[in-house]
């Protein structure tokens, strides 16, 4: 079910297998001039993710059909580029944890009040605003699957192992996200995909600029270049 609205300030994707919440969560979105689709099976949510564009994807913790941490991986998966907010009735700590380690950006309980909601919403709307989005909506599936594995330090030839494709075919998926992208090395890749949180880079107390703490996983890869 998907609403419109002109000049609106974002499309959010909304998941809850209860149609009185989906119902209570589009009008409130509506009023705030953010457009909204609704969905009360993820598999559609998903399918539509496919498709159209979203710049935020909310889903209930506990659904029928499929959890949100399942959902959220799969999300992931598809668009990693796509910040996820987990909505629960059943909040504590073990699952806020396991909810951030899978990608959510962040984890909010109900019953959800009006104010704090839109708040929520629209700090994350406007942080996907300053992302440049348009090139990760380019890429192909294949592409996605490539950035995926090569943000993790994995060697063109062990990319095309476990896609089953040929090693030169890799090369050119990777040349070709890497021009959508813009980025013209690993260490702006590296850089963008941690913007969207496909990557973990934290800096060390005492540190500025470009002093960053890699993810061990990434260390070969900033040293070769690879």
């Amino acid at each position: 079910m998907v609403t419109k609205a002109d000049n609106s300030r974002g499309q959010v994707f909304f998941v809850d297998d209860e149609p009185g919440v989906c119902a209570a969560v589009k009008e409130t979105l509506e009023e705030s001039n953010i457009k909204v689709c609704c969905f009360v099976h993820p598999a559609e949510s998903l399918a539509q993710l496919r498709r159209g564009r979203c710049d935020l994807l909310i889903t209930d913790l506990k659904m029928s059909e499929k959890n949100g941490i399942e959902l959220l991986r799969e999300a992931r998966e598809l668009a990693p580029w796509v910040p996820v907010l987990i909505v629960t009735g059943y909040g504590d700590v073990p699952t806020a944890v396991k909810a951030m380690k899978c990608g959510a950006v962040d984890f909010i309980e109900k019953p959800l009040g009006k104010d704090g909601f839109l708040e929520k919403v629209n700090l994350l709307l406007e942080r996907s605003r300053t992302v440049p989005l348009d090139g990760f909506r380019a890429l192909t599936r294949m592409e996605t699957k490539v950035l995926r594995l090569v943000v993790k330090g994995v060697s063109n030839r062990d990319i095309a192992r476990a896609l089953t494709r040929a090693v030169r075919t890799i090369e050119a998926h990777r040349a070709s996200l890497m021009r959508k992208l813009g980025v013209h090395n690993m260490i702006e890749l590296i850089k963008l995909a941690s913007v969207i949180g496909m990557v973990d880079l934290t800096t060390r107390p005492g540190m500025t600029g470009d002093a960053l703490q890699i993810d061990d996983r990434l260390n070969d890869v900033l040293q070769t270049g690879q």
